[in-house]
């Protein structure tokens, strides 16, 4: 773990586990309690009603085709990435393993997404938990296991939806969590169910004209409450990792008006975090080292500065840091 100073020109190797004995000791420590699903489907297309009305096709299945789910509209409706998806018309049908699962497209979005209306028997969630693959992050490039479906979540994976896991905690272990409690500190969960928008590269030569993915959070009432408890009483919050950082900052934006310092309950956040923004809530933030050219990089810029990080991400090579998902962290504080 490298720590970083948000202010001069601090940088130290530590390890994560004395991450415990580095903290004040009055800090609330956000954690996000998403639990990735299987939302990798592999399908074969039976095309649109109207052609399955046909003698000739009926019933047949042309070309294999895999839907990422990216987030959930309802019970039985997903947005979905489809490839390949260019010939996927408003319609169009797929089904998965012999019928036990089946989709329709009902919609088209920007970004290449689709709207599907799923249908199962047992049920659609349940269906997609027994086919579905994890969706490890494409510069891994191996197909997944049995193994990944516990090896991709962290210890306070509880509310099932992400597409990708809040790597920063991936570091976490029960041992370090007492440890941390132990030294004063404070736990506090959220949900935000981590999107595209992790792996999503920014190609626009302006950073401001990047349209970026949309990601449903949730602030309990209890983690509202516990949020303003520490903001009254000066006490840091720390943000482990940049979807928590996400979802606190789009929340009390929106509560701002309202008088509260985050608005809690169901939301999107639609924010894009760019250097300038005023932090309303987090002071210090837990983050592993990010992809070129993504936007959790330049949120992470916006947090502590951009020729810090540069410095910072600078060191981290030299020293032979991990990047990405299963990599070193860095804390900014």
């Amino acid at each position: 773990m490298l720590l970083v100073e948000r202010t001069g020109e601090g940088l130290e190797d530590r390890s994560f586990a004395e991450l415990p004995k580095i903290l004040r000791g009055d800090e609330l420590v956000v954690v996000n309690n998403t639990r990735v699903l299987p939302a990798r489907l592999f399908g074969r297309r039976r095309g649109t009603r109207a052609e399955q009305a046909g003698k000739q096709s009926k019933g047949y299945l042309t070309a294999e085709i895999e839907v990422l789910l990216t987030r959930q509209i309802t019970q039985e409706v997903w947005e979905t990435l489809v490839r390949p998806g260019r010939k996927m018309r408003v319609g169009e049908q797929v089904v998965f393993a012999s019928g036990e699962l089946e989709a329709e497209v009902i919609g088209r979005g920007e970004l290449g997404l689709r709207q599907m209306r799923f249908a199962a028997k047992g049920g659609v969630r349940e269906a997609i938990e027994r086919l579905g693959h994890t969706p490890l992050p494409p510069y891994i490039h191996r197909a997944d296991d049995e193994a990944d479906r516990a090896d991709y979540q962290t210890i306070f994976a509880r509310e099932s939806g992400a597409v990708a896991a809040p790597t920063a905690a991936l570091h976490f272990t029960p041992e370090v969590v007492a440890a941390i409690k132990a030294c004063g500190a404070e736990l506090c969960e959220i949900t935000l169910h981590v999107g595209l928008g992790t792996f999503q590269p920014i190609h626009e030569e302006e950073v401001e004209l990047h349209k970026i993915h949309s990601e449903a959070y949730e602030i309990y009432a209890a983690a509202a409450d516990q949020i303003a408890r520490a903001r009254s009483a000066k006490r840091p919050v720390l943000a482990v990792g940049t979807t928590v950082v996400r979802a606190l900052e789009d929340a009390a934006q929106k509560g701002e008006s309202e008088g509260f310092a985050v608005r809690a309950g169901k939301s999107v956040a639609g924010i894009f975090i760019l250097p300038g923004h005023p932090f309303r809530i987090v002071d210090h933030l837990l983050t592993n080292f990010h992809l070129p050219k993504s936007s959790l990089l330049v949120l992470v810029a916006a947090f502590a500065g951009r020729e810090r990080i540069l410095r910072a991400y600078q060191h981290a090579i030299k020293q032979g840091c991990r990047f990405y998902s299963f990599g070193d962290c860095m804390l900014i504080r």
